[in-house]
């Protein structure tokens, strides 16, 4: 996700802090998938500090080895896991009917990639700034499609204008950062996770003090 492993290390403990902050504005249970996704993105980012060590030689090959597949687990999820975060924050119906359906697509789409994970074989190396994964998936251009429609779907169609934003951000994020990472110029994945995160963060502050404000409204009407 990052130019090298100090890179993804830094990151991944600002988005761990991040997300202790979402977690922390957390007023309603349903609210916990959304604020927890930002410490996933952190272990994800921490994680692959351990392959680019490993690439290096610096930790042994297991650890090398078992921290490409936590990644690949890691990203492979997030179709599922972002359409069910938003459908967990989302209150009006004919909205969450629309995320049910991303959720679906997500769902088979992270069942068909953790299962190509599993049945191996994958690897990892190092491709100029940013390490590149490999593993034996079937239909990988359709899965990709499936992967941006149910991570980058599911916040379009929210009703909140902020996690709609979110969702523009994120769905040019994966256009412009496929192509620099494409290129080979350097992979700024980690700036994407940052920015993600303090913007869930941001959220739950506001909803929070939304919450808050009609709490004292309410209070003050008896």
């Amino acid at each position: 996700m990052c130019f090298s492993a100090e890179a993804d290390l830094v990151t991944g403990i600002v988005v761990g802090a991040v997300g202790v902050d979402a977690l922390r504005h957390v007023r309603k249970p349903h609210q916990f998938a959304l604020a927890a996704t930002p410490l996933l993105l952190a272990v994800h980012e921490i994680d692959e500090s351990f392959v680019w060590w490993g690439l290096r030689g610096q930790v042994s090959y297991p650890v090398e080895h078992a921290a490409i597949y936590v990644f690949l687990a890691i990203a492979f999820v997030l179709p599922f896991w972002v359409p069910f975060a938003m459908l967990g924050v989302e209150t009006r119906m004919h909205r969450r009917r629309w995320m049910q359906a991303f959720l679906v697509v997500g769902a088979i789409t992270s069942v068909t990639l953790l299962i190509a994970i599993i049945q191996g074989p994958v690897g990892a190396a190092i491709d100029g700034s940013h390490i590149a994964y490999s593993a034996d998936i079937s239909y990988a251009d359709i899965l990709v499609v499936l992967y941006v429609v149910a991570t980058c779907g599911s916040c379009l169609v929210a009703s909140n204008r902020w996690l709609v934003l979110l969702g523009l951000a994120n769905l040019s994020a994966v256009i412009a950062l496929g192509w620099v990472t494409f290129t080979g110029f350097t992979s700024l994945w980690c700036a994407w996770a940052a920015l993600t995160s303090i913007a869930i963060a941001i959220y739950l502050r506001r909803s929070g003090r939304l919450a808050a404000s009609r709490g004292l409204v309410l209070e003050g009407e008896r």
